[in-house]
């Protein structure tokens, strides 16, 4: 399969495609800054995601899948998440590409029925505005009537340096908790839980929740 991955060269997006690439995917590096990309060895295209949009269908021509990995932290710009939700539902179906898996936050996950996890009072101040962005990304996902096959993967509420640990689980909205009712994931086993979302195709237009 060929794949683009937005924002591959952030924390996240490099291990998605480090994933990817394992597995034997074909993989298209879409970034701001070429030469934070590790590999030599695949196709990089430089994308503004403020822009009107062109590059952008460009680069992602000719792919089977985009999996986005954006964040408004390093910009300083949280309002750059909603943006892009709504350019590539424009977008990917201007490329004929309607796969789209994108990474959530776990501020969206419910902790009750109509509660959600970034409302709790424990939340941590620091990243409730990046938290916020991401549940602004998802209604535009669940309230667009574009024809692009949609999947919102939400880690768990701590994600962690570290590669594969341990056998993940799959949840719906709710936040998915260990029997001491921690939310715990490694981004190697994020990775991981994309890719065979990726693969297995099991959630279409849904958010899902991955963590141990």
């Amino acid at each position: 399969m060929k794949i683009a991955v937005l924002g591959a060269s952030g924390w996240i997006g490099s291990h998605i495609l480090n994933e990817a690439k394992q597995r034997g995917h074909d993989v298209v590096a879409l970034v701001r800054d070429p030469s934070k990309v590790q590999h030599s060895d695949i196709e990089i295209h430089t994308v503004d995601l403020l822009s009107k949009g062109t590059e952008l269908v460009k680069a992602i021509s000719g792919v089977d899948a985009v999996i986005a990995s954006i964040g408004g932290r390093s910009l300083g710009n949280h309002q750059i998440v909603r943006h892009t939700a709504l350019q590539l539902l424009t977008v990917l179906p201007e490329a004929n590409v309607q796969r789209l898996l994108w990474v959530g936050g776990a501020g969206s996950l419910q902790v009750a029925p109509g509660i959600s996890l970034v409302s709790t009072a424990e939340f941590p101040e620091e990243y409730k505005s990046e938290a916020i962005a991401q549940g602004e990304a998802l209604e535009v996902f669940k309230q667009n009537t574009s024809t692009v096959d949609w999947t919102f993967v939400s880690p768990a509420a701590e994600i962690f340096p570290g590669e594969t640990l341990s056998q993940y689980r799959v949840g719906a909205e709710q936040l998915i908790v260990d029997e001491n009712g921690a939310s715990r994931i490694s981004v190697g086993d994020y990775a991981k839980a994309m890719i065979d979302e990726l693969e297995s195709h099991q959630h279409p237009r849904q958010q899902i929740g991955v963590a141990y």
